[in-house]
């Protein structure tokens, strides 16, 4: 049986006359309609999956009132919550409130979740991630890269300095860490000689390293 919207009515109507709403179906273009006294009126629009169009119609909505869901069915399995998560994270970005609605046969069907109220959306910066996003840019060498270059053949400044380091070893033959810093300007050439991320070098004895 092909799952329609207007069988998600039923259960998010219940489940605001249960807070004390009235509710009313296509009002004014809007899917549904939750009211009561002194408070903002309510919009859920309904719709079978999440969509650009549902989220296109929650942010139309917003217009008329802050209260504003989207109510979709609940998701099944755990590729369906990974893609419900990436929406939730989306709407709550919009301020735009979620609905879930469990139609799946069983004691649970009908039963309604929120899983966030709309809100305004404040994000919160992470300044650890932020203050590495702009070190990294301010010592990369040039612009080596074209964007959208896929991650694995991306040239980063931790690439370039062991490139360096591989060029002296190259040249010079197997050197100190202290020695290969030095001249290299590569301030952690030790460090990145030991922990070998692209398999280029090898330790001959304590210290002292030559290129594969």
């Amino acid at each position: 049986m092909t799952l329609k919207e207007t069988d998600l009515y039923s259960p998010v109507k219940a489940h605001f006359e249960g807070l004390g709403y009235e509710v009313k179906a296509e009002v004014r273009g809007a899917d549904v309609m939750a009211v009561k006294s002194n408070e903002a009126p309510v919009i859920i629009e309904l719709k079978t999956g999440f969509s650009l169009i549902l989220l296109q119609q929650g942010i139309a909505r917003q217009a008329l009132t802050d209260q504003v869901y989207l109510a979709v069915p609940r998701w099944k399995g755990k590729a369906g919550w990974r893609m419900f998560k990436g929406n939730l994270a989306l709407c709550k970005r919009l301020g735009l409130g979620v609905i879930s609605v469990n139609v799946a046969e069983g004691p649970e069907k009908g039963t309604v979740q929120v899983h966030h109220d709309p809100r305004p959306f404040v994000p919160r910066k992470n300044k650890a991630k932020s203050a590495k996003l702009v070190k990294e840019f301010a010592t990369r060498e040039g612009d080596p890269n074209l964007g959208g270059t896929p991650a694995g053949g991306r040239v980063t400044s931790y690439r370039q300095g062991a490139e360096k380091c591989r060029a002296y070893l190259m040249e010079h033959g197997p050197s100190k860490g202290a020695d290969v810093a030095k001249a290299t300007g590569v301030k952690h050439a030790t460090r990145m000689m030991r922990d070998n991320h692209y398999g280029w070098f090898e330790a001959v004895s304590v210290g002292v390293y030559s290129s594969k």
